[in-house]
């Protein structure tokens, strides 16, 4: 079995930020990987220089191809579009070996450990990380559009009506929610540099109404996107420290890991370090300087389901829980799902409302199911998903093929 045809598409008026990936077996497999932000740079990538070495090999040596793929770009720096592509391209050889074995991927990395994995919701919309009417669809992290009230509109809702939003997931299951209601502060002219003390309070205000209504009914999580710098981080920690929230994600910028450590010292609250990490000596450093309490990993930033995997492990040698991102695309949220149901080491899943009902049954042909805030263990062969064969079309979604 060889790889013979390499397909690449970006679903423009759904997810303008995603990259849809498809590999081609000899023996007619098809494997799906993705990544996020800047696709076209990582399309180019794959089409204009990584397939030279892709096309004509053994797909079931993922292993041997990851480290060609990494150590080949280490020469020029590993860490942007070039390790976005090797994780899409990674997942799509993940994906192939278990259809080769009609297996799913939790199997062929060691098997059950997990009969379900815990899931949070995101408080995002259906314009968070998707095609919105009033926007380019050019997306930048952390700016994703509020948006107005509409159905599983659930960032409008956790600023305007958090109790009920709270209430909501509690009914449909859910144990923790997640919000960024710091970033209007970032957003404001130098609001990096300085939180005042009325946006200070403003910020925590979601979660003081649902603990006053609510009691301890829900875990609370907060993201800060990775904007402050470290006296704005410990202002906001310490509106935080009431509300015994279960993490606090990316309050300060994650580009220090010294400061982090440092920051983790005077926070007074848990700390989850970071989705924003892609190369392994970050996660590493982050680790040996006792930086996180929580280990946050996304699987088509870090290297895909390969390093994912090194990862999880890497950090249960230090008692540390791994929790796994997803704001991005549904073969990111399987891929966490297939590492975590193998390992015992995942705490959380992240998912959003939104994408899953909206969104991601634009792009998949198989859907992604939550129940009871849990999501059961994928039994497909594979990764647990195939794109919508729809999406690639020669003149549609940027789509790119290159042959053998």
């Amino acid at each position: 079995m060889e790889i013979v045809k390499i397909e690449t598409a970006i679903p423009e008026q759904i997810m303008p930020g995603l990259l849809l990936l498809r590999i081609h077996t000899s023996d007619g497999l098809v494997g799906c990987g993705e990544t996020y932000y800047a696709p076209e740079s990582v399309a180019s990538l794959i089409h204009d220089w990584m397939h030279h070495y892709l096309l004509g090999k053994n797909p079931l040596e993922i292993e041997k191809h990851w480290r060609f793929l990494y150590e080949r770009t280490t020469n020029f720096g590993s860490r942007g579009a070039e390790l976005r592509a090797i994780s899409a391209i990674d997942l799509a050889l993940w994906d192939i070996f278990g259809k080769a074995t009609n297996l799913p991927i939790w199997q062929l990395l060691g098997g059950c450990v997990q009969d379900s994995i815990r899931t949070y919701n995101s408080c995002g919309g259906p314009s968070y990380g998707g095609k919105s009417a009033d926007s380019s669809g050019h997306i930048w992290p952390g700016h994703g559009p509020m948006g107005n009230q509409g159905p599983l509109n659930d960032y409008w809702s956790i600023i305007h009506e958090p109790v009920a939003l709270a209430q909501e997931l509690l009914s449909e299951g859910y144990d923790a929610l997640k919000t960024w209601s710091y970033d209007f502060a970032a957003h404001k002219s130098n609001g990096p540099l300085h939180v005042s003390l009325e946006d200070a309070k403003t910020g925590v205000e979601p979660f003081r109404k649902i603990r006053e209504e609510l009691g301890d009914k829900i875990e609370l999580i907060i993201d800060g996107h990775g904007f402050f710098q470290l006296p704005m981080a410990i202002r906001i920690a310490q509106q935080l420290r009431e509300f015994d929230i279960l993490w606090a994600e990316d309050l300060l910028r994650v580009d220090a890991i010294d400061t982090l450590a440092d920051f983790r010292e005077k926070a007074g609250i848990p700390l989850a370090v970071s989705e924003m990490f892609s190369g392994p000596d970050d996660f590493r450093l982050v680790l040996e300087k006792r930086a996180a309490d929580y280990v946050m990993i996304d699987p088509t930033w870090v290297g895909g389901i390969s390093q994912t995997r090194n990862i999880t492990r890497l950090a249960q040698f230090y008692n540390l829980p791994v929790v796994m991102h997803d704001c991005t695309g549904p073969l990111t949220l399987l891929s966490g799902v297939q590492v975590a149901v193998a390992s015992n080491n995942v705490a959380w899943q992240e998912s959003v409302r939104a994408h899953v009902r909206m969104l991601y049954p634009k792009l998949i042909d198989t859907e992604v199911k939550i129940e009871q805030g849990r999501i059961p263990i994928p039994q497909q062969a594979g990764i647990g998903a195939g794109w919508r064969s729809e999406l690639f079309q020669s003149d549609k979604n940027q789509y790119r093929a290159t042959s053998k």
